[in-house]
């Protein structure tokens, strides 16, 4: 039988999303399929066995570390039959209080988190203000102004079927740079920028250097048609920095 759970979790305490190897040794760092995994595999084996990972987690992506989600998408298979809605709430009470599922339930088996996604959505926020605010908490806070109309336009050249290899950072095992996106959009609310971009797949780092690219335009007062030049450059080095990941979040995962 195949399950699938929905995922938030606050990246901060975390190597990432994904449990990492080394030269086929697992790395001992907290992640959050290791969390959740111990956590499911706990409820349904029991301690005894707890070091057999009897349990493995399949994602709808990776998240580097630092990075949120709120709708992370993870599936696994057991062959032990359990009450969805009793597990769920014995799940939320053994996990880190920095990691919850949202909502769980069996799945055809050929549902898999991550081949069948269609589209992936994820929003960067960060704060336009010189001083800081005990409110603001993790987010990014840029010391200037930013224009959204300018924003907007610069986004509008990502939109579609393009290479990103200008955004992307070293480390991406798939050699395929080409993504899709579907939507690419910047709105303000007082202080606060929310940047929502929408798309097939996403490269390493990508939306973080995205971000870079467009506060390096504003804080340097350059076009908005510079976003397009570094697209077409395909060299990361034409692109701003990769910002902070603890201002990022996965939102959505659709299928």
């Amino acid at each position: 039988m195949r399950y699938a759970l929905q995922v938030q979790y606050i990246g901060k305490n975390y190597s990432g999303s994904q449990i990492q190897f080394r030269n086929g040794e697992e790395i001992p760092t907290p992640t959050i399929q290791g969390e959740l995994e111990k956590a499911i595999r706990t409820l349904i084996y029991g301690n005894s066995v707890i070091d057999k990972r009897p349990v493995k987690t399949y994602f709808s992506g990776r998240t580097d570390k630092g990075v949120n989600a709120y709708g992370q998408v993870v599936h696994f298979d057991t062959e032990e039959q359990f009450v969805a809605s009793k597990f769920l709430y014995s799940l939320n009470e053994i996990l880190p209080a920095d990691i919850s599922v949202s909502d769980l339930k069996q799945v055809d088996e050929t549902f898999h988190a991550q081949k069948s996604a269609k589209c992936r959505h994820y929003r960067y926020e960060f704060i336009t203000r010189k001083s800081h605010n005990a409110f603001d908490g993790d987010l990014l806070r840029v010391k200037f102004d930013v224009d959204i109309d300018r924003m907007q336009t610069a986004l509008n050249y990502l939109l579609g079927e393009h290479d990103f290899t200008s955004f992307k950072s070293s480390g991406t095992l798939n050699p395929s740079k080409v993504c899709i996106l579907t939507e690419a959009k910047a709105k303000k609310d007082g202080d606060r920028v929310i940047i929502d971009i929408k798309g097939n797949r996403f490269l390493y780092n990508m939306v973080r250097t995205i971000v870079g690219t467009l506060l390096e335009i504003e804080g340097h007062n350059l076009p908005p048609e510079h976003m397009k030049e570094v697209l077409e450059a395909k060299d990361r080095r034409n692109a701003g920095q990769t910002v902070s990941p603890y201002s990022l979040t996965l939102i959505k995962v659709e299928y």
